[in-house]
């Protein structure tokens, strides 16, 4: 029997890898597109020999993304990009990049294509990031009609971005900033005042476990019926970025104090900020944290494609376990 031949492109990153260990698990052959193919040998581990093939490729380019489609079934667009830099902007991999890549599915006559995008990308929105992403996605649509469209929410798992973070500054620091739109504040409480420090405690996120993210994918590449549609990825549970952090600290059993860095100030503080090395805190992310990261209703999700998400307080203390204070 023929074995399905799949190009993830962006298949060492962090929602990457997941969709490539679930590939490699169904059969396919998956080829790994990435910029540096040396980097992504340890996936080759997670399959059979010669099952994973690490690619040299630049989305940018239509060449190098046209060879790595030849003679493929199947393509998956995970390339994504958090903060500008390093010659490579967000319309670049966002925009130019997935426009390549929908062209030469099209072009190679690619059975199907998920694009791995973002929720709450909007063509108006204050976000370079969002409005990025929602051109992209535009761009994949009018090149290749039949893609689906996969929008997750904050996306959490052993190697993710936003948990991680936060359990190691937990580690090294007394105190972690909580992210407010509207405090802190002084309330009336009849002929009293009193301060409001966290009000509704900040944007509200709803998070998506990556092994989910990554079965949505592969459903999509499977099922006929996604074709040409968009899916919005939640987990179980909304949570304020306030709780998130009161989540991370109990389950590391840290004693940090919580402050609260209104969104007005964290606009001053990021452009110094995003000029740091490791960019901890960029503008564009502070713009994102505008608006609320959740699920709105009106598109399918998670259980249209008959998976039952997991709980983020059942999956977090696995890999955060490692932050956890010991006793003396």
């Amino acid at each position: 029997m023929t074995r399905r031949v799949v190009t993830v492109f962006g298949g060492s990153g962090f929602i990457g890898r997941a969709i490539v260990g679930k590939l490699a698990s169904q059969g396919w052959i998956v080829r790994v597109a990435v910029t540096d193919p040396v980097r992504a040998e340890f996936l080759t581990t997670t399959g059979t020999v010669g099952q994973i093939v690490p690619l040299r490729i630049d989305i940018r380019n239509p060449g190098s993304v046209d060879a790595a489609l030849t003679g493929a079934d199947a393509a998956v667009n995970a390339v994504g990009l958090l903060s500008e830099g390093g010659g490579r902007s967000f319309r670049d991999i966002h925009v130019v990049g997935a426009d390549n890549i929908a062209k030469a599915c099209s072009s190679a006559s690619v059975k199907t294509l998920v694009q791995v995008s973002a929720l709450g990308v909007a063509k108006d929105s204050s976000s370079q990031y969002a409005r990025s992403k929602a051109e992209g996605e535009a761009a994949v649509l009018a090149a290749f009609p039949g893609a689906v469209i996969i929008r997750p929410s904050l996306v959490f798992g052993d190697d993710d971005d936003f948990f991680n973070r936060f359990a190691l500054m937990s580690q090294i620091l007394p105190v972690l900033p909580v992210f407010t739109r509207d405090a802190p504040k002084f309330e009336r409480d009849g002929l009293s005042l009193h301060l409001d420090l966290f009000g509704s405690g900040g944007p509200v996120f709803q998070p998506v476990w990556v092994g989910d993210v990554a079965d949505a994918v592969v459903k999509s590449l499977t099922d006929s019926c996604c074709a040409g549609k968009t899916y919005e990825l939640g987990g179980a549970q909304r949570y304020s970025f306030k709780e998130l952090l009161e989540l991370i600290l109990s389950i590391t059993r840290r004693r940090c104090l919580l402050a609260p860095l209104p969104l007005w100030l964290a606009r001053i503080i990021a452009p110094v900020l995003q000029l740091v090395p490791s960019k901890p805190l960029t503008l564009d992310q502070v713009r994102l944290m505008e608006t609320d990261n959740v699920v709105r209703g009106g598109k399918p999700g998670l259980a249209e494609l008959g998976i039952v998400p997991r709980a983020l307080a059942e999956m977090a203390p696995r890999y955060l376990d490692r932050y956890r204070r010991r006793p003396s």
